[in-house]
């Protein structure tokens, strides 16, 4: 069966083993994973392999988290270009910048998976964070942040079908659920979220808290850092650069959260 641009899902048929034995082939459904290219006025940038739907998004959130747009008005065309191979058809997005921001180079040549959101980077260097410390005062208390993960889950339609992609909520200090992005890679949903709030004209998110379905490692902190975040917490564990670089930054870090506990590896202060 071909996979359409737009399609977030997909049926396979799989051969499924119950006790160690065969059972009667059935479908089920995947996530998708397909390659989108980001071309500079028709100059190839990167690809990036990501779940489609909410491109434009993924698109504007990715140059606000690298720094090259600083708002959505920043991208004078996103344009979609028709007439290309089969392929590319649905997968290509052709980006005009305002002049101001030409000059800031894509610091990416190749391919950026799904799975690495610093992949492409091409020096230590690369990976310095152009932005201020996150000063915000918000607080949240513990009982609310422990039940976020089965908020983020509960409102997790993808996942729900496959239980194969990442989300990334954004959420009030009082536990309101303000938009969520789901996508095969944890940086590609992320990207989504910060790409809507771009769209919106939200910026800085610096009275919301990110909630993450997995693990956190640097990238999605740096990106948390662009966009102002101050509390980050996840399901999973941080590695040490993402506690290194959110201690650095102001960001309050909270990991392994379970409906009764958590860890804070930084500025639990704002945790009540």
């Amino acid at each position: 069966m071909k996979t359409l641009p737009h399609d977030e899902t997909i049926a396979r048929t799989i051969d499924p083993f119950r006790d160690g034995r065969k059972q009667a082939p059935r479908s089920d459904i995947v996530a998708v994973e397909a390659p989108l290219e980001i071309r500079f006025d028709g100059t190839p940038g990167t690809i990036m392999m990501r779940t489609p739907g909410h491109d434009d998004e993924l698109v504007r959130g990715f140059l606000f988290a690298e720094g090259i747009i600083r708002q959505a008005s920043d991208i004078l065309v996103l344009d979609r270009p028709t007439g290309q191979p089969e392929e590319l058809d649905g997968h290509l997005i052709d980006i005009r910048l305002t002049p101001d921001r030409k000059k800031h180079r894509l610091d990416r040549t190749f391919l950026s998976s799904s799975s690495c959101g610093a992949c492409g980077k091409t020096s230590f260097d690369a990976l310095a964070i152009d932005a201020p410390r996150v000063e915000s005062r918000i607080t949240i208390s513990a009982e609310i942040l422990t039940r976020q993960p089965d908020r983020l889950k509960a409102s997790q339609s993808t996942f729900q079908q496959t239980g194969g992609v990442h989300a990334s909520g954004l959420f009030t200090p009082e536990g309101e659920l303000i938009a969520l992005r789901e996508d095969v890679g944890r940086h590609n949903a992320l990207d989504k979220l910060i790409g809507w709030a771009v769209g919106e004209n939200r910026q800085p998110l610096d009275n919301s808290v990110l909630v993450l379905s997995g693990r956190i490692s640097y990238e999605l902190v740096q990106k948390a850092v662009m966009a102002s975040i101050p509390i980050v917490a996840a399901v999973g564990a941080p590695s040490s650069m993402a506690i290194e670089i959110a201690d650095r930054y102001g960001i309050t870090l909270a990991g392994f959260l379970r409906p009764s506990s958590m860890n804070a590896y930084t500025h639990a202060w704002r945790i009540s």
